[in-house]
């Protein structure tokens, strides 16, 4: 198994698995679009947003395949954390300066409307937990079958 570039096709080794993977080519006019800023925009808050939490993440998510804690966070939450991060990011955009805090407000503002959207616990063996406003400092998790119960604290 080897890893690394060829004619324009990078190959990565993950465990025992090889991926092949090309870089589009795609006319640069594409990234400078409105809509195109705006992804982007939401996207690097997503990515704050993940660095915030990765270590209560790394306890509270069991990662599916070759996957982390921190891809699956982020296929179980991607859409309604986009549409947290909407209005900021428009904002963004337009020139304002995000931080983390305002990141965070925006996501518990929406978890707020939307208490069933955003998962912050999937651990195998217990049952889902889901944001209904700010990031809790405790997240108590428990089983599916029995009476386990784990407390996570949060960091």
């Amino acid at each position: 198994m080897a890893s690394g570039k060829i004619d324009g096709i990078t190959y990565v080794t993950r465990g025992d698995v090889t991926f092949a993977r090309s870089k589009p080519t795609m006319p640069a006019h594409v990234y400078t679009t409105p809509a195109a800023k705006k992804r982007r925009a939401i996207f690097n808050m997503i990515q704050m947003h993940l660095k915030h939490h990765l270590p209560t993440l790394r306890k509270t998510i069991t990662p599916k395949g070759i996957g982390s804690a921190y891809t699956r966070y982020y296929s179980l939450n991607a859409k309604p954390l986009a549409r947290a991060l909407e209005v900021l990011a428009e904002e963004m955009v337009a020139g304002k300066d995000v931080t983390i805090n305002d990141v965070e407000e925006a996501i518990i503002a929406y978890a707020a409307d939307h208490p069933d959207e955003i998962c912050i616990a999937s651990l195998k063996g217990y049952k889902d937990l889901f944001l209904s406003g700010p990031w809790p400092d405790t997240i108590t998790l428990h089983a599916v079958k029995g009476k386990s119960t784990v407390i996570i604290t949060a960091m």
